[in-house]
């Protein structure tokens, strides 16, 4: 295996094991790559796990789990290799000083790893290098899972982006509530908003919720 996730295998963490299905079979069905979508550079990028720890836990191995002191300091050192200025030079300390309201001499000892940081120490870092909350402390597993249910809201963003479903007027008028669901959000835009709930349980619930409506609307025989 090169630097791609050629397919989905079974994937230790169950969280995990769910999003990478969910990726693979939405990509699957769009014709894409799944080298390209499961790249391990791109997702190490994306999470801030190592991309031979991204490739353990694709492949059903354990994360090798580091303390949180070690977890922000790869993390951080990765920042500062790829969100680079505009010139293409790393951020200096004093540049990630000032941009993250911390004197030059609080910056280098979290860098160097002689300080261990607070939580508004990451907070900072995290906005001034423009990623997401808890990307310098998340577990790798957690960390991992959440970069590719970005890249699952990316897919489906393409995939409603793709074709246009549209229900006739007087469908919708009639007073069938599928007709407006359909009207409304479209299968597509529902499955993205299914997509952005932050577990397999809430989508559950909208899974049972839209049995409901359509056994509820089901023509009689």
């Amino acid at each position: 295996m090169t630097d791609g996730f050629p397919a989905p295998v079974v994937v230790a963490n169950a969280p995990l094991a769910a999003t990478v299905t969910r990726v693979a079979e939405l990509a699957g069905k769009m014709g894409r790559d799944l080298n390209k979508v499961f790249d391990l550079r791109r997702l190490s990028e994306a999470s801030g796990v190592p991309a031979d720890v991204v490739r353990t836990l694709l492949d059903g191995g354990p994360a090798g789990e580091p303390c949180l002191q070690t977890r922000f300091l790869q993390r951080l050192d990765l920042l500062r290799r790829t969100r680079l200025k505009a010139n293409g030079r790393r951020y200096t300390q004093q540049e990630i000083a000032d941009g993250a309201g911390m004197s030059r001499q609080q910056a280098g000892a979290l860098i160097n790893g002689d300080r261990r940081p607070t939580m508004e120490h990451c907070d900072a870092i995290q906005r001034f290098f423009g990623v997401h909350a808890g990307f310098l402390t998340a577990h790798d597993t957690d960390a991992l899972t959440d970069a590719l249910q970005r890249t699952e809201q990316q897919l489906l963003q393409d995939y409603a982006g793709r074709t246009r479903e549209t229900v006739p007027a007087p469908a919708a008028s009639t007073g069938d509530p599928l007709a407006r669901l359909l009207q409304n959000h479209g299968v597509r835009g529902i499955a993205w908003r299914a997509a952005q709930l932050p577990s397999d349980k809430h989508r559950d619930k909208v899974t049972e919720w839209l049995d409901m409506l359509l056994e509820s609307v089901k023509p009689n025989e």
